[in-house]
């Protein structure tokens, strides 16, 4: 199928109305959708236009997110700029993002922390534990490698860490 000056023109017109590929593929005949981004890329046509416009999403209000922290810091509110594109434009907006207040950290003196056998990922087994220590990029990264019983990938210690009861999840929040 060759794109005539007509097609092309036609193309032009349908996106600007914010047809969807499919569509314009249908109206054109003889072309499939994937052959109409192509164009439309090819062109270096805009963003297509939106047809009708929904109120749905308009209408719904936005949240707020607050970046994770760890729970030993002070509170305090930040304002960031944020770069978001939408379509071909990139807009520019100020979020206010407040911190959760602390909360009270119940340190355990009596954690018993097993020695680590320092495996590489080749010479982890099924019964080996394969929690990962490190950073993956650094030379230092190694899997704890202590025994696990059949059931659990990890060893007894890293297992209470994983698989924490949601009672006791619902608690820390």
């Amino acid at each position: 199928m060759n794109w005539t000056d007509e097609r092309v023109e036609k193309l032009k017109k349908l996106w600007s109305e914010g047809l969807s590929a499919s569509q314009i593929a249908a109206q054109l005949g003889g072309v499939s959708r994937n052959a109409v981004i192509g164009k439309v890329h090819r062109l270096s046509l805009p963003g297509r236009a939106k047809a009708g416009g929904s109120t749905a999403a308009a209408a719904r209000p936005k949240r707020a997110t607050s970046a994770p922290r760890a729970p030993n810091y002070a509170a305090r509110s930040v304002t960031r700029t944020v770069t978001r594109t939408a379509g071909a434009t990139a807009l520019k907006e100020e979020l206010a993002v407040d911190l959760a207040i602390d909360q009270e950290l119940q340190i355990d003196r009596n954690i018993v922390l097993p020695m680590s056998r320092r495996l590489e990922l080749t010479e982890l087994t099924e019964r080996t534990c394969k929690w990962p220590i490190g950073d993956p990029l650094k030379e230092e990264f190694h899997f704890c490698g202590n025994d696990s019983p059949e059931a659990s990938p990890y060893c007894t210690f890293h297992a209470r860490l994983a698989y924490q009861p949601s009672a006791e999840r619902r608690r820390m929040r």
